[in-house]
C-alpha cells in the first residue's frame, strides 16, 4: 500500500451534508440498539411465541428484521452493529429450526421472491466480514445445495431448477405443506385476479364463489403452480455467486452460466422475452399446454413484471459479473423493452392496477397526474395490470452496464414518471428504496441540494422509526410477522447512494455491488474511519467524482478508497482539486483565513486501491477513472 499525492484543502465552512451524514451514523447506532433491547431475546433471536407450522411462508420475515445491519456496518458503521448482525442471525436461524422451518441453517423450501428477501441479509454478512470462517462454511454449503445435483434442486440434464418452492430439502411440491381451497372470500388477494385462467368453469373472481370451483383451483395450483422451473429461480444464482467470492470455484462459476444460459436459449425461442414456466424435462410452456405464460411468480399472476424482472436482473447481472460478457444483460433488457412497447399514459388514480393504493401512498397527490404506465402482466386477454416502471429495474441494468443504450431506456422512464425529481420523499417501504429519480437527477447536476435533503429525510425516517418502537408494545402471542422490518431504524438507502454510489440492493436477492467502497487505513477495518463522510458526486462510464471530508478538529483521518466492492475493477488515475498558495489558519490577528487559487492536478494510479489522507478539518475532491482489473473478482480474503 503506497500513499498517493492526493491534494486535500481547509475547510473554512463546513459542508452540511457532511455534517448530516455523521449525524445519521450517530442517529442509526442509538436507535438500532433500543431496537434490539425492545424486540429480541438474550440469543438474538425476536420475540415471538407462535407457532409456524404447516406454513413455508415466514422465514423472510424473520431475517428482514435486520437485512441492512451488515450493509450499515460495510459503510462505516461500528463493530458493534456488525457482531449484533450475527447474533441476530445465529438467534433467528436457531428460532426457526426449532419451528421446523429450517435445515441445517437453510430454509427447507419455498420461493425464490421470498427466499432472496432472507437471504440478502445472509449476503450482507458475508461481505461484511469474509474472514469470518462460520459465515464461509455456510456460504460454500448453501451454494451447493443448487450445484450439486445429489441435493435434489438442480437437475443438470434439463438445466432445471423443478418447482418454484425448493431449498434444504430440496424440491418442494405444491404451494404449500397441506392442499387448500382458494374462495372468493380471500379479498387480499382479489386485486390479483385468478391464479389459473384457464381452468373449466371458471373465468371469473365471483366464481370462486362456488366450494366446488375453489376447490378445484386450490387443487390446480397445488398440481399445476406448484410444479417446474420458474424465472424467479435465477435469484439462486446469488447464493452461488456469494461463495464464488470466497473461493473462486470454479464449478460455481460454471453453474451460474450455464443456468443462465438455459433461460437465455427459451427466451430466445419466444422473440427474445423470457417465458415464465418451464416443465421438469425442460420444456418451455410444459406446464401450461405450451403457453410461455401463466407459472408461478409469473407474468400472469400475482405480480409479472416485479417478480419475472427480478429474477432475469439478478441473474443476468450475476452471469455477466463471472464471465465479464455482459450480453447476458439482454435477458433482462427485453422484458422491459416490451412492456414500455405497449405502454400507455393515464394517471394511476383513473387505471386499476393491483398495486394501485401502494403507488397511490407513495405518489401522494401526483398520483392523479398522467404518467407513463406499463403493463405488468400477460394472460388471456393480452397485457394488463398497467402501472408505473418500478424504477429500480432500469436504473440498476443502467447503473451496471454504463452503456449508452441502458441510460436512454432509463431517460424514458423517467421522463415518463410524475415521481419529483427534486427533494426527497417521505416515504420508506421495507426495502427502503424509491428515491432513484432524484439521487439521479443529483448525479446529472440538476439536483444540488439532494445531499441535504436526503439526508434529512433519512433521519425523519429514523425518527419516526424510533416513535413507532417507543409506542408500540406487542404481544408476541399475536404480533404480525412484518412488525419488525416495519419498525427497523437501521436505514442505509440514502448512505449507500452517497456514499458507496449504488442504488439500495435487490431486494429479492440482490448481490451489495457497489461503485465505491473504503476501508479505515488505521483501523484495518471496512467502512469510512470515524468522522469523515463521502460523497459521490457523479457516475459518467469509466469516471467517479466523490469528495471526503474529515469533520474531526484534532485527528487525521486515513481512508482506502476502491472502484467496485469485490476488486473488479482498477484506478487509472486520480484527478484532485485544491487550492495554491492558501494561508491557512493565517495570522492569529486576522479575521479570517485568506483561499488560494483552485489548482488541480492529474496523477497516475494504476492500482486497486487510492490512500487518502485527510488532516484535520480538511476535504478532498477527487475523480478517479478506473478500468476492469482483469482480475477475479472476490472478497478479498
Amino acid at each position: 500500500m503506497t500513499a498517493r499525492e492526493v491534494l486535500v484543502t481547509p475547510m473554512a465552512t463546513i459542508p452540511a451534508w457532511a455534517v448530516l451524514e455523521r449525524r445519521l451514523f450517530d442517529a442509526v447506532e442509538e436507535s438500532w440498539r433500543v431496537f434490539a433491547a425492545k424486540f429480541t431475546e438474550a440469543d438474538g433471536r425476536l420475540r415471538f411465541d407462535r407457532s409456524l407450522a404447516n406454513s413455508r411462508d415466514g422465514v423472510d420475515d424473520f431475517y428482514e428484521a435486520f437485512f441492512n445491519w451488515p450493509a450499515f456496518y460495510s459503510l462505516g458503521g461500528s463493530r458493534e452493529i456488525l457482531d449484533a448482525a450475527k447474533h441476530h442471525w445465529r438467534g433467528v436461524t436457531a428460532q426457526l429450526t426449532e419451528a421446523g422451518m429450517l435445515s441445517e441453517e437453510y430454509e427447507n423450501g419455498y420461493d425464490w421472491f421470498h427466499q432472496g428477501e432472507s437471504l440478502i441479509f445472509f449476503y450482507a454478512l458475508c461481505a461484511a466480514d469474509p474472514h469470518d470462517t462460520a459465515f464461509r462454511d455456510r456460504a460454500r454449503r448453501f451454494a451447493e445445495l443448487y450445484t450439486d445435483a445429489r441435493r435434489g434442486n438442480y437437475d443438470e440434464a434439463s438445466n432445471t431448477i423443478a418447482a418454484p418452492h425448493n431449498g434444504a430439502l430440496g424440491l418442494l411440491p405444491g404451494l404449500g405443506n397441506e392442499w387448500q381451497s382458494y374462495p372468493a372470500s380471500l379479498e387480499n388477494m382479489r386485486p390479483y385476479g385468478l391464479p389459473l385462467e384457464y381452468l373449466p368453469g371458471i373465468s371469473s373472481w365471483s366464481d370462486l364463489e362456488d366450494p366446488a370451483n375453489a376447490d378445484a383451483m386450490g387443487a390446480a395450483m397445488q398440481a399445476v403452480l406448484g410444479a417446474g422451473d420458474v424465472p424467479i429461480n435465477l435469484a439462486s444464482t446469488s447464493l452461488v455467486l456469494n461463495r464464488w467470492l470466497y473461493d473462486g470455484d470454479e464449478a460455481s462459476e460454471r453453474w451460474i452460466a450455464r443456468y443462465v444460459d438455459g433461460w437465455r436459449a427459451r427466451a430466445a425461442d419466444n422473440d427474445g422475452l423470457i417465458p415464465d414456466n418451464v416443465s421438469a424435462d425442460g420444456t418451455t410452456g410444459g406446464q401450461h399446454d405450451g403457453r410461455w405464460f401463466g407459472g408461478h411468480y409469473g407474468w400472469t399472476w400475482p405480480h409479472g413484471l416485479l417478480s419475472v424482472e427480478m429474477g432475469a436482473l439478478i441473474g443476468a447481472m450475476n452471469a455477466a459479473f463471472v464471465t465479464g460478457d455482459n450480453s447476458y444483460l439482454d435477458l433482462a433488457r427485453t422484458p422491459l423493452d416490451t412492456v414500455l412497447a405497449q405502454a400507455i399514459t393515464a394517471s394511476v388514480d383513473e387505471t386499476p392496477m393491483s398495486l394501485q393504493p401502494s403507488w397511490q401512498d407513495r405518489l401522494g397527490a401526483a398520483s392523479a397526474e398522467p404518467a407513463l404506465l406499463v403493463p405488468h402482466r400477460f394472460g388471456r386477454d393480452g397485457w394488463f395490470d398497467f402501472g408505473p416502471m418500478p424504477m429500480s429495474m432500469p436504473m440498476w441494468l443502467w447503473w451496471f452496464s454504463r452503456e449508452d443504450a441502458d441510460r436512454e431506456r432509463l431517460d424514458r422512464v423517467i421522463a415518463g414518471s410524475v415521481e419529483s425529481s427534486i427533494g426527497f420523499g417521505p416515504f420508506r417501504d421495507k426495502e427502503e428504496a424509491g428515491h432513484e429519480r432524484p439521487w439521479l437527477a443529483f448525479l446529472n447536476g440538476e439536483n444540488p441540494d439532494y445531499p441535504e435533503a436526503a439526508l434529512a429525510g433519512a433521519l425523519g425516517q429514523v425518527a419516526r422509526r424510533m416513535a413507532l418502537v417507543a409506542a408500540e408494545d406487542p404481544d408476541i402471542r399475536t404480533v404480525h410477522i412484518h412488525f419488525w422490518q416495519r419498525v427497523n431504524p437501521v436505514v442505509t438507502e440514502v448512505l449507500t447512494q452517497l456514499i458507496a454510489g449504488a442504488p439500495q440492493v435487490l431486494y429479492n436477492g440482490g448481490v451489495p455491488f457497489a461503485a465505491l467502497s473504503y476501508e479505515d487505513a488505521d483501523a484495518g477495518r471496512q467502512g469510512l474511519p470515524a468522522d469523515v463522510a463521502a460523497l459521490v458526486h457523479s457516475i459518467e462510464g469509466e469516471s467517479i467524482r466523490v469528495e471526503l471530508v474529515n469533520l474531526s478538529m484534532t485527528a487525521t483521518r486515513r481512508v482506502l478508497v476502491r472502484p467496485g466492492r469485490f476488486g473488479e475493477r482498477d484506478i487509472v488515475s486520480v484527478t484532485s482539486r485544491g487550492e495554491s498558495g492558501a494561508d491557512y489558519p493565517g495570522a492569529t490577528p486576522a479575521y479570517r483565513s485568506m483561499p488560494g487559487e483552485p489548482v488541480q492536478q492529474t496523477v497516475p494510479v494504476d492500482a486497486a486501491e487510492l490512500l487518502v489522507e485527510l488532516p484535520p478539518n480538511h476535504r478532498a475532491d477527487i475523480t478517479l477513472v478506473t478500468r476492469p482489473s482483469g482480475r477475479r473478482p472476490s472478497f478479498g480474503v
